[in-house]
């Protein structure tokens, strides 16, 4: 064998060599590095979210009760307005026709009672002259009847007059009535929000009053209108304070109070609300009208408090078996896991099972560790009614980093959580470090973390592991 051949055979066995040696390297375990986050004290609330709609506490529309044509327009959109002042008018010719009509119409009436009463006044004098002529017997008894006859159908004629009299009047008062509803007047002081006629425009009220102008009393004060679900409608309390954003100011957080819960359901494609009146000061009148408002009604506030992060209750390290209930074999993930009567088991080399991240399976949205449903109307994060949430009392397990740097067992009694943190009232002290996750040195970037809950937006890229 040549020189040259003995060389290429060389260095082919040490590139060998090298690669199996950094395969080798490569392929041992590092350890893991746990995410870690201190015990400490603050405030936890408990919340019940919801939407709803910004409006005024009093909304007016104005209409028209008699048709006709828009002839001026006093007032515009957002114009203030006083009460009685004169925001629009009608053509009032026809109107005007009509009164004249009217009055003509009750002078004739009331020449007509001045008739009767003369010819009332006639008869009533014949009647009584020949009621002395007859009582000399000088006048023959049926011309005394007649006289009679007449002075009680001049009577009735009077009575007749006046009550035509009063009719007419009564259709004088009427046109002069809708002669005056042809100016329009604001029913309330505030602003106006809404306008639906312009000059020119005809309006009929034939059967129902046309909508022209929606005024909004004094917007310094406004109300949300928020649905409530039937689930956490118990929870929420008249008086009860509450936090809530707009789209408009997204930096900016409101405070109102709860005045009112209806009692009137609504039901919507099988799920009922309530709504809840909140109470809103708008001294600014930055806040309008129709804005759609995040709510969140504080039902029960604690100050001050020992918390730990809601991620510390969901964390298992890789081949931690729950036993008891919530134990679904390796990893000790799911719902239940951390409840009270979950003891932990010893550790166990089965690998987790297909489909799970290390460290045991995530609680879906308002699943595992987090309960059903989590306080404030969210789903998961450790809030809520489930194991490791918002019961006050529950028991819940979790993980401490002990003086060796591995997580150890701990079992703690839970009382309010927010869904980011959880109130400990008994099992751990200030100060005390718990495990929130684990890191894997040898994923690569993007993978998710073991331990950690997957991502819940739909755009973000979701990892699924093979199957074994």
């Amino acid at each position: 064998m040549s020189s040259r051949k003995r060389w290429v055979v060389i260095g082919a066995a040490v590139l060998v060599g090298v690669l199996g040696l950094l395969f080798v390297l490569r392929s041992r375990a590092a350890p893991p590095k746990y995410v870690t986050a201190t015990v400490d004290r603050g405030d936890v609330m408990e919340v019940v979210g919801s939407t709803g709609a910004l409006q005024a506490v009093q909304t007016v529309q104005v209409g028209s009760q008699v048709s006709g044509t828009i002839q001026e327009l006093e007032v515009d959109f957002n114009d203030r307005v006083t009460k009685d002042q004169v925001i629009a008018r009608l053509d009032p010719s026809l109107f005007q026709a009509r009164l004249g009509q009217a009055q003509a119409n009750l002078a004739a009436a009331r020449a007509n009672a001045e008739k009767a009463r003369t010819t009332l006044e006639d008869a009533r004098l014949k009647a009584a002259r020949a009621e002395a002529l007859s009582k000399e017997q000088l006048l023959p008894q049926s011309d005394l009847e007649t006289a009679r006859a007449t002075h009680d159908s001049a009577v009735a004629g009077v009575k007749g007059a006046d009550a035509a009299v009063t009719q007419a009047a009564a259709s004088v008062n009427l046109a002069q009535v809708d002669l005056e509803h042809t100016i329009i007047r604001a029913p309330i002081s505030g602003v106006v929000i809404g306008r639906s006629v312009d000059v020119g425009q005809t309006v009929a009220a034939s059967l129902q009053a046309p909508t022209l102008f929606v005024i909004a009393n004094d917007l310094s004060r406004m109300q949300v209108l928020a649905s409530v679900d039937e689930a956490d409608v118990g929870r929420v309390k008249e008086g009860a304070e509450v936090s809530f954003r707009v789209d408009a100011f997204p930096d900016r957080t409101f405070r109102g109070r709860v005045e009112q819960v209806r009692l009137q359901p609504t039901v919507v494609q099988n799920v009922v609300t309530y709504n809840a009146i909140i109470s809103v000061d708008n001294p600014g009148q930055i806040l309008m009208p129709g804005m759609t408002a995040t709510v969140s009604v504080i039902s029960q506030k604690r100050e001050d408090v020992l918390r730990v992060p809601a991620a510390s209750l969901r964390f298992r390290p890789e081949g931690f078996a729950a036993g008891g209930q919530g134990g679904r074999g390796p990893g000790g993930g799911g719902r239940g896991g951390g409840a009270a009567g979950d003891a932990p088991g010893p550790p166990t080399a089965q690998a987790p099972a297909a489909g799970t991240p290390a460290g045991g399976a995530p609680p879906q949205a308002g699943t595992g560790s987090g309960g059903a449903r989590g306080n404030g109307g969210s789903r998961g994060d450790g809030g809520g009614r489930g194991d490791g949430g918002g019961r006050e009392g529950r028991g819940a397990l979790l993980f401490v980093l002990g003086q060796d740097g591995s997580p150890q067992p701990r079992r703690v009694q839970l009382g309010l959580s927010d869904g980011q943190y959880v109130e400990v009232v008994s099992g751990l002290e200030e100060g005390a470090t718990v495990v929130t996750g684990a890191t894997d040195p040898t994923a690569r970037a993007g993978a998710p973390r073991p331990g950690a809950s997957p991502s819940t937006n739909p755009f973000n890229p979701q990892f699924q592991r093979r199957q074994r």
